[in-house]
């Protein structure tokens, strides 16, 4: 299942990036945009890649603590760490009292967890470890870098689309005089490609969101108490909404703007009844006679 996410990521990534490329051919009208639209996606990506963490806080207000505020947390969240093999990261506190965490650095030695003042309040123990674990899954799996690079193009492709607008409604909006303009491309490009971008990058999400799950699973064992937790979040969250950037919104652990029908395709997250409903199925295996014995020989070594 997990190597199936990574090549579900992957391949998306790519499409998302192909996307910026065609935008950029289109917006100068030759071959020359090919080259724009690669420079755009790679300065895109760098910028994502080393600013991501400092955007994600801000937007948010998360505030650095110590372990002298917090120690129960920040034990819990070392001994996650020493588990899944990661740095210690920096850890933050959000001061709001819509329930939410989240997980943001360009990669393991440069990341960070938030948690809002809500979340503290409203989880076990137990249950608050499973969402850390979640989290810390994320930065295990780089899965802060890949959702800030995919917002960032994506965001990109819906820059591009705006300045074909006003191209067209304003003046030609190519130039190459051995080519006439494509409508059907300019259309593409004006309400398509922002429009699949968003999908794409949403697609994104959802999928590392079921794999940040499973890792949670398998941290602490207790897959139901993710899902309680969950269970939790989904009907807070929409009595005190997460007030911040909605770009950011892909990183919460739950978004309470989640959509039913035909607008779950704009969802930054998976629906919480099937998320429930596959650590559920994850608890079941975990009981498995043979996923005990293989937990035990783990120990054992």
């Amino acid at each position: 299942m997990r190597g199936g996410n990574q090549i579900r990521t992957a391949a998306l990534l790519g499409l998302l990036s192909g996307i910026l490329v065609l935008a950029g051919y289109y917006l100068v009208g030759n071959e020359q945009g090919l080259i724009l639209g690669l420079i755009f996606a790679a300065f895109s990506s760098l910028g994502s890649w080393y600013y991501s963490d400092r955007v994600a806080l801000a937007s948010y207000a998360a505030q650095p603590i110590e372990r002298t505020q917090a120690p129960e947390l920040f034990d819990m969240v070392q001994r996650l760490c020493d588990r899944a093999e990661i740095p210690m990261p920096k850890v933050f506190l959000v001061p709001t009292k819509s329930p939410n965490a989240f997980a943001t650095g360009r990669d393991p030695d440069h990341a960070a967890v938030a948690v809002t003042q809500g979340i503290m309040e409203l989880l076990t123990p137990d249950e608050l470890e499973t969402v850390l674990a979640h989290e810390l899954t994320h930065v295990k799996n780089r899965d802060t870098l890949t959702q800030a690079v995919a917002g960032t193009i994506a965001g990109a492709i819906t820059f591009l689309g705006r300045i074909l607008t006003f191209g067209a409604l304003y003046g030609p909006v190519y130039r190459d005089t051995r080519r006439g303009g494509n409508p059907i491309g300019l259309l593409f490009l004006i309400i398509l490609a922002p429009l699949s971008a968003a999908l794409i990058q949403f697609a994104i999400s959802r999928t590392r969101e079921f794999a940040a799950d499973q890792g949670s699973a398998e941290l602490t064992r207790n897959p139901l108490a993710l899902a309680s937790a969950l269970e939790k979040l989904e009907e807070i969250g929409h009595q005190i909404p997460m007030n911040g950037n909605p770009a950011m919104s892909p990183l919460l652990i739950v978004n309470p703007l989640s959509t039913q029908g035909l607008q779950s395709l704009f969802r930054t997250h998976p629906s919480t009844e099937e998320r429930i409903r596959r650590l559920t199925e994850l608890a079941q295996e975990l009981k498995s006679p043979a996923t005990l014995a293989a937990t035990a020989k783990q120990i054992a070594s």
